[in-house]
């Protein structure tokens, strides 16, 4: 049965949708079936993995306002053997919608369980928020990964975001599962600021054995790739980005199998 990993933060910019598409990448190379879930309304991880939002009839979006079967929105990415569930602006005005819709914060857990079986690794990209989408990807995940970056107030919000995995963790009792951290990411490390250092020690201290021993470094090719489409392990597969979220990758499959 499939693992469903959330990578959340309510804090913009740590490298959420990054991580969550090279991690994706990173894990076909392992031979994982992988199915990445874009729930942002950006949309980037749906465009990173090459897909045109213009071409799509149905969306995510769908799975939400008209319970479509996830089955039928999901597309093949162009570069990497990952199906993704993708995404598009239409995804911003679901929450309004669904505030008083019964059942509302499983949604997606409800969805996402008559695909489980079909691969081994299901990636929930989440918005910089959390709102129901976001709490509907908590509920759906079996475990969090919580991208934190190497700068200033990295620690900044992650309190909220904790108590919020608190109350996610008696929601799920309903469904008689239990969220976990699977890991705490250190992104962004910038090698030639001491800062960058301070806050490992910070979040090490904080998070002890939860933390990730892989770092991703700041790296241009990182930000380059998404023009291109492109995950960077495809983009730039010997750089310095590339090769840490394929340790990544390896690092998290040897801890859970």
């Amino acid at each position: 049965m499939g693992k469903i990993i959330a990578i959340s933060n309510q804090k913009g910019g740590v490298g959420k949708t990054t991580t969550s598409v090279n991690l994706a990448s990173s894990l076909s190379y392992l031979g994982k079936r992988v199915l990445l879930v874009d729930v942002d309304h950006q949309a980037n991880a749906t465009t990173y993995m090459g897909i045109n939002r213009a071409n799509l009839k149905q969306t995510v979006a769908n799975l939400f306002l008209d319970d479509t079967p996830p089955q039928s929105l999901i597309q093949k990415a162009e570069s990497v053997d990952v199906d993704v569930l993708p995404a598009r602006f239409e995804l911003a005005h679901v929450e309004s919608t669904l505030i008083n819709k019964d059942n509302k914060d499983f949604i997606l857990s409800n969805a996402l369980e008559t695909i489980r079986e079909q691969y081994d690794y299901i990636l929930i990209d989440c918005p910089p928020s959390l709102g129901i989408i976001t709490i509907n990807a908590l509920v759906a995940a079996d475990s969090v990964i919580i991208p934190v970056q190497c700068e200033f107030l990295a620690m900044d919000g992650l309190t909220q975001l904790l108590n919020t995995i608190r109350i996610i963790q008696n929601k799920q009792k309903y469904n008689n599962k239990t969220l976990k951290i699977e890991g705490v990411l250190l992104t962004m490390l910038d090698t030639r600021s001491n800062i960058g250092y301070e806050v490992i020690d910070e979040v090490k201290t904080y998070f002890k054995e939860k933390v990730f021993k892989t770092v991703i470094p700041r790296n241009v090719k990182c930000a380059v790739a998404p023009s291109f489409g492109l995950p960077v392990t495809e983009y730039s597969p010997r750089s310095k980005g590339s090769l840490s979220y394929q340790r990544l990758a390896k690092e998290m499959v040897s801890a859970i199998e």
